[in-house]
């Protein structure tokens, strides 16, 4: 086909994510997509090519970037081995509710169902990851295929989708049209719900909102806020949900993740009302599906979630909402406010709870990382952007720093290590004139921190901690819990990641007292370029309230 008007299926799969409003495709080279290459190339002027050194750091890339924008990331990688590397970012978008549009180079058509090099059947590989998964077999279908991939991405529970397309589909011309942009469909509140809700909380005498999920923005925040806070409703956060209300509001009780504090846990179970808006009400939120009775919660419950299915799943409310958070916290804090008074001294004594946490306990060693954070707090500006990774470093910023809009929280609820790195260095191509600020242990970054060399390329600045304690230490803690002073296979050797640092071209220093951490930051932030601090902490510091010995000793007794 020859015909002057025709585009290849590489064009008109960029003309169509021109059309959807991208502006950014994180990708790593492959030759299974090179007419997507080509056409990126002609559309480099309204499209940034992000090229990255690995795919799973793309696809954590490409998942910040949803998180922070609300616009499904774009992630470009390719078959086989390529696909299978991203995988952690797509099912962290999955568990994480982030919108993302996966493009994976496929095998030609011809060759299919052959176990062709590097042949990958994605919709059996990825079904249970992805929202939907679909293969483009001809050109012609491209514009309804990437169309349809976003507003499924972006619709109802946002989350990933995957396409897989076949290189010689891409050379193919077509004269298909492109259609306009996508649509998202979100479900709203009814009137007679809302009713119900308000009846339901001026009934009340402890309740509690739980906020979580993804999909919030600033608006949504702020509406979800004004009316806790018209209200005098104590709020809590999901998993890793930081920065949906400002921690620093009255209301704002704490976090309901990883080593939840026995205050909230308490608060949560003695709650005779419990909202839960966007929250999934899962495992880790639940603290192991304790929080509550299953399959009937003992505290009345309003679940809120843009997915039916997920009404229900576990705890059957009193009074399920289907709605968007975007629809919901509107017609919420259009509602006349009521009479608080009646748990006025059961907020003051969650939020006493909470801002007694945001004090270290005592510590006699050369680092402490509680008051460094402490000092951290002080130097960060109000739309800082914070990128956490998996395990137990994670915990230190997220106790004692505080979030909220127009500040940014990025943190895998799938567990995923490797992602605060990626993460931190898409936060800063997003948003270069903002401060960025990644946390890692030393396991966690030697998973993907080759991707500083992405940050170097396109001049992105983010500061990345390293919390270093030379080994896997949420494995190592539940090892001593389990099986006490039988240590194995969680110990690490770690290079100087300073000088790896500064051999990429970046900022790095180490860190061994607590007085020297708050100096180095603002080295970093000084250095005007990447920077790396390397904090060496103590291993029996395991977590921020408790140490290895503890557990070692507990354990031991128990047996």
């Amino acid at each position: 086909m020859t015909r002057a008007n025709a585009r290849t299926g590489g064009q008109l799969l960029v003309d169509t994510l021109k059309v959807n409003g991208v502006d950014t495709v994180f990708q790593v080279a492959g030759e299974s997509f090179l007419a997507v290459l080509d056409a990126l190339y002609d559309a480099r002027d309204d499209i940034r090519c992000i090229t990255c050194r690995q795919e799973g750091g793309a696809a954590f890339m490409a998942e910040a970037y949803g998180k922070l924008t609300g616009k499904p990331g774009v992630l470009l990688v390719t078959r086989g081995p390529g696909a299978c590397n991203a995988s952690i970012g797509v099912h962290t978008a999955h568990q994480d509710s982030t919108p993302m549009v996966v493009l994976i180079g496929q095998v030609a058509r011809d060759q299919a169902e052959r176990e062709a090099f590097q042949e990958v059947d994605f919709r059996r590989m990825y079904g249970q990851l992805a929202k939907w998964v679909g293969q483009i077999e001809s050109a012609d279908r491209v514009p309804e295929y990437v169309s349809r991939a976003f507003h499924i991405a972006t619709s109802g529970r946002p989350g990933p989708v995957v396409l897989a397309l076949p290189e010689d589909m891409l050379r193919d011309l077509s004269e298909a049209t492109v259609p306009g942009p996508h649509r998202p469909a979100k479900a709203h509140p009814g009137p007679d719900d809302m009713a119900r809700l308000r009846a339901m909380l001026a009934a009340a005498k402890r309740p509690l909102l739980l906020v979580g999920g993804g999909d919030w923005t600033d608006r949504s925040g702020a509406a979800i806020q004004a009316w806790a806070e018209a209200n005098g409703v104590p709020t809590a956060c999901s998993f890793r949900r930081f920065d949906v209300v400002d921690n620093q509001s009255p209301i704002y009780v704490g976090d309901l993740g990883t080593g939840a504090a026995k205050d909230l846990t308490k608060l949560t179970k003695d709650a005779d009302l419990l909202i839960a808006v966007g929250a999934r009400l899962g495992e880790i939120t639940t603290q192991g599906y304790d929080l509550l009775d299953s399959p009937e919660p003992r505290q009345t419950l309003i679940h809120v979630h843009p997915s039916a299915e997920e009404l229900g799943r576990v705890f059957r409310p009193t009074l399920g909402i289907q709605s968007g958070v975007e629809g919901f916290a509107a017609a919420v804090s259009a509602l006349p406010p009521v009479d608080g008074s009646a748990w006025a001294g059961w907020l003051k004594g969650a939020r006493a709870a909470y801002e007694g946490q945001l004090t270290p306990g005592a510590y006699g060693g050369p680092m402490h990382v509680g008051e460094a954070m402490v000092a951290l707090r002080a130097m960060l500006p109000r739309d800082a952007i914070i990128a956490t990774d998996a395990g137990n470093a994670s915990g230190w910023p997220q106790r004692f720093l505080q979030f909220g809009r127009p500040g940014r929280f990025l943190g895998p609820t799938s567990g995923a290590m490797g992602y605060a790195v990626p993460a931190a260095v898409a936060a800063a191509i997003t948003h270069p004139g903002r401060r960025v600020v990644g946390f890692a242990g030393d396991g966690a970054f030697m998973m993907s921190g080759q991707e500083i060399a992405t940050a170097i390329q396109y001049g992105a600045t983010p500061i990345i901690v390293i919390l270093n304690n030379n080994m896997y230490g949420t494995i190592r803690m539940h090892q001593e819990r389990d099986f006490p002073a039988r240590v194995h296979g969680t110990q690490l050797t770690n290079p100087d990641f300073a000088a790896l640092a500064r051999a990429y071209g970046a900022h790095g220093e180490t860190v061994e007292r607590t007085a020297d951490f708050a100096p180095a930051f603002q080295r970093a932030c000084d250095s005007g370029k990447l920077a790396v601090i390397e904090v060496k902490t103590d291993p029996d510091l395991i977590t921020t309230r408790t140490t290895l010995t503890a557990l070692r000793e507990g354990a031991l007794a128990k047996q």
